[in-house]
Formats: C-alpha cells, sequence, structure tokens
C-alpha cells in the first residue's frame, strides 16, 4: 500500500556513481591521475553493484 514511499535501492548508488564521475573528472582536470584512477575505480564499483541490484530486482 505504500510502496510509493519506498525508495528505489538504486536511487543513491546512482547518485553516487555520478559525484565519483564528476570528482574524477575535476581531478583528471587539475592533473592528478592517481586521483583519477582511484576515484574511476571506486565508480566502477558502485555501477557493478548498481547492476547485480537491478539484476536481482527484475
Amino acid at each position: 500500500m505504500f510502496s510509493i514511499f519506498k525508495s528505489s535501492p538504486t536511487k543513491k548508488l546512482h547518485k553516487t556513481y555520478s559525484i565519483k564521475l564528476e570528482e574524477a573528472m575535476m581531478a583528471q582536470r587539475n592533473g592528478d591521475i592517481h586521483a583519477y584512477s582511484l576515484l574511476t575505480e571506486e565508480a566502477d564499483k558502485i555501477w557493478k553493484e548498481i547492476q547485480q541490484l537491478e539484476k536481482n530486482h527484475k
């Protein structure tokens, strides 16, 4: 009945993923390639988690 009030478990992860990619882009623009690679790796882990949750949801 109140399922419209439940937030999607992937919604927060999508937002976190977008933020990580933006931070990675800014690090790359500033020439910090090490930080860029770390942030990109974190974003990749989040993306895999999103895909797993969406796969299990269907």
